[in-house]
């Protein structure tokens, strides 16, 4: 059974920093693609910034861009998102996904993952 807990959500001030971190299991973690995807209240959910392990490959929606970085640690099968200078807007819940049909160029598409966590919520007050 595929598991996807992610942790590191919090209330920060605007121009703050967090990192996300998702624990994967029942997944062979070092295939294909992962993604951090993210919801705001009313919003639908975008793709933010995904992870190809082969090749090591990132993808990025331009709105965070210079600012969050994803990466992983295959060893201790955990995905992360480093997310700095945060702004207002970065405020909701984040998700981790896996099990992306498709390549590179889906895996900001929230649609094509089959595998999901519940969630971690960021909040960011000015």
């Amino acid at each position: 059974q595929v598991q996807l807990v992610e942790s590191g959500g919090g209330s920060v001030q605007a121009g703050g920093s967090l990192r996300l971190a998702c624990a994967v299991s029942g997944y062979t973690f070092n295939r294909g693609y992962m993604g951090w995807f993210r919801q705001a209240p009313g919003k639908e959910r975008e793709g933010v910034a995904a992870i190809g392990f082969v090749a090591s490959s990132t993808r990025y929606v331009d709105s965070v861009k210079g600012r969050f970085t994803i990466s992983q640690d295959a060893a201790k099968k955990l995905l992360y998102l480093e997310m700095n200078n945060l702004k207002l807007e970065d405020t909701a819940m984040y998700y981790c996904a896996a099990g992306l049909n498709g390549g590179l160029a889906n895996a900001l598409s929230p649609g094509r993952y089959t595998y999901w966590g519940q969630g971690t919520q960021v909040t960011v007050s000015s």
